[in-house]
């Protein structure tokens, strides 16, 4: 990154067709930290992996944690898919999150430089959060409070969770890029990763049929190496373990061809998540901080 941030971020990002396939990782925040172990995950997501991204997931309160950040973000050369997030235990804090990270947006000379887009989740739409017309309100509210930072809004969400709400067409309608869940685990026909393909493949034509030419990234995408409450299968075939963790993440790379292509610009896909001190089962690291298989992912084909 250079010393001080540019005047303007006229030509600062990739073109959107450029970002297919590998992007980076989710990444859980209720901690409140952006380290694991001596070394910055960021830097770690950046040198280790190629990635371009990170996605928060969760949500840390701290007074001054988005800077923090940006900063790292910075710092590491990695971009940010900000985050709003309503949480599971309803209530209204929500807001007091949103204000808190648009006050930083807007204060925070780096911010721009650094955040990439910003998403309301994770999967308002499936977790009934607001009406699809009371989150479309606020999507637009939000792209207006941040047109003069140049930073996109969308929502996080699956395929089901707009189809539910009977297509959401106005949340799709002002959302600036798709951000996607992909969890085939959880499909009534899942049975191994490496035959998921055909699960993939359903939720990615509708996003296609119905997600009106924008651009489309797998957000939170992952396959569990474990189960727990919470985290069940509804397919008695449905096998969790770190083989079928890594034989996911293997089938989305011999599926770059495809991801390349898609209407919109390709897309993107994260790994959810990085760490399974976030989230148990999902990690690409374990809790002791070793990678659970030998991942590296391609970033473009």
């Amino acid at each position: 990154m250079p010393a001080t941030p540019p005047s303007t971020t006229d030509n600062w990002w990739c073109d959107m067709s450029t970002e297919y396939a590998f992007v980076g990782f989710s990444y859980e925040v209720t901690a409140c930290t952006i380290l694991t172990s001596s070394k910055p995950s960021s830097q770690d997501i950046r040198q280790r992996f190629n990635g371009r991204y990170v996605r928060l997931y969760g949500a840390c309160d701290r007074a001054g944690f988005y800077d923090d950040v940006i900063n790292a973000a910075w710092n590491a050369g990695v971009g940010i898919h900000a985050l709003v997030w309503f949480g599971f235990d309803g209530g209204n804090i929500w807001q007091t999150r949103r204000d808190a990270l648009f006050a930083t947006l807007q204060s925070n000379p780096k911010a721009k430089f650094v955040t990439r887009v910003v998403q309301f989740g994770s999967e308002p739409l499936y977790d009934n959060v607001l009406s699809p017309e009371d989150l479309t309100v606020q999507i637009v509210a939000a792209k207006a409070t941040l047109s003069n930072l140049g930073i996109p809004v969308t929502i996080s969400e699956l395929a089901y969770g707009y189809q539910v709400r009977g297509g959401a067409t106005d949340v799709l309608g002002a959302v600036d890029l798709i951000d996607a869940h992909m969890l085939p685990f959880f499909s009534q026909q899942a049975s191994t990763a490496s035959a998921s393909w055909p699960i993939v493949l359903n939720d990615m034509n509708w996003f296609i049929a119905n997600g009106q030419g924008k651009k489309i990234y797998l957000s939170q995408n992952g396959w569990p190496s474990v189960t727990y409450q919470g985290v069940q299968p509804n397919s008695p075939n449905a096998v969790a373990d770190v083989q079928n963790e890594s034989d996911y993440y293997k089938l989305l790379d011999s599926q770059c061809g495809y991801f390349k292509t898609v209407p919109g610009g390709g897309v993107g896909w994260f790994a959810h998540i990085y760490s399974d001190a976030q989230e148990p089962g999902y990690g690409i690291y374990n809790d002791a901080g070793s990678l659970k298989f030998p991942f590296s992912p391609i970033t473009s084909c």
